[in-house]
């Protein structure tokens, strides 16, 4: 797990690389334990390989800055596990 600085927060940027497809960002927030659960989920269900996802990031106390294109929309899924 990489632990990133305090002093602002984490932004979040994506070159275009790929102008005939389109871009989605995927953010899965939770514990280490949940978000490793859901990408694993993700490979089982073959939407996403594991090694496509970047390390996982410790988000510190100033935040993530998320900072959409022009034209981009947000949804936002809540979705509680189980705890073993």
């Amino acid at each position: 797990m990489r632990h990133l600085g305090e002093a602002e927060p984490v932004r979040l940027t994506f070159p275009r690389l790929q102008p005939e497809r389109e871009r989605l960002r995927h953010l899965i927030v939770g514990s280490n334990e949940g978000v490793r659960s859901a990408i694993h989920t993700l490979h089982q269900l073959r939407y996403a390989e594991q090694a496509q996802w970047s390390p996982i990031l410790t988000i510190p106390t100033s935040g993530i800055l998320l900072t959409p294109e022009q034209g981009e929309v947000f949804s936002y899924l809540l979705r509680y596990r189980q705890l073993s």
